[in-house]
């Protein structure tokens, strides 16, 4: 099944709430952040095609989704764009100053694990943690969302929705502000609007307490692992001793 609409905005553009309004008018599931968070074995697909984009099978990948928003697929938003041609191009979009502000406020600050659940841990480097936060920085440089200052933040910001306009048909793509509701999304697609309010979803507050959810149980999960490591030594200490005695 081929997808049909394809969201080409950065992160903290409105992409959560395209995602649901997609959803909403059919275009369900759609391929957000969120699948990947929920599955992190589909990190490995994304490491493939970081490593050689030309030869990731997209029909794969995007198998049982008919709409994909926000990363990961923004990282190679042409390459998605030229494999599904008949796909409509929703380019979310913000006031640049805003989005800067409420990027460095929430992607910006992500929290790490603990230093010492990390350091116990580090022998599993491809743990299903590891491998998600691996394939995370991979797209985030590949996106071009890397910047170290607010002026490249907005140059790298700007040169993305130039070069989104430039590349796709006028008559494939739609320039949306979430803050404009059902309406435009819903001419471009041909959809009869909801009578319900066009979803909003993941502001800053929403956004950090997702970070601190995900946190937890990420230093769970290793915690956990720590304290198995950490039994396993304390018996086998145990049982050496006991075979001296």
């Amino acid at each position: 099944m081929p997808l049909d609409v394809i969201g080409a905005g950065f992160l903290r553009t409105g992409t959560t709430s395209l995602k649901l309004a997609l959803e909403r008018l059919g275009y369900e599931p759609s391929y957000h952040m969120r699948v990947l968070n929920a599955e992190p074995a589909r990190a490995a697909d994304w490491l493939a095609a970081v490593r050689d984009p030309e030869a990731a099978d997209w029909d794969q990948i995007f198998d049982g989704f008919r709409s994909s928003v926000g990363s990961p697929g923004t990282a190679f938003w042409r390459q998605i764009v030229d494999a599904y041609p008949e796909a409509k191009v929703v380019l979310t979009v913000r006031d640049p100053q805003s989005w800067y502000d409420s990027t460095a406020s929430t992607i910006k600050h992500t929290p790490a694990p603990p230093a010492l659940v990390r350091l116990l841990t580090w022998g599993r480097a491809k743990s299903r943690d590891s491998l998600l936060e691996e394939a995370q920085q991979m797209l985030s440089e590949r996106e071009g969302s890397q910047f170290t200052d607010q002026e490249e933040a907005l140059a790298a910001f700007q040169r993305h929705v130039d070069a989104v306009r430039a590349y796709v048909s006028p008559e494939r793509l739609l320039i949306f502000n979430v803050c404009e509701g059902w309406g435009p999304l819903c001419a471009f697609l041909g959809r009869p609007e909801p009578t319900e309010p066009f979803p909003v979803e993941n502001d800053r507050a929403s956004f950090r307490r997702r970070q601190r959810k995900a946190m937890n149980r990420v230093i769970m999960r290793r915690a956990a692992i720590a304290a198995g490591i950490a039994t396993t030594l304390a018996l086998t200490v145990w049982a050496r001793r006991g075979m001296r005695r």
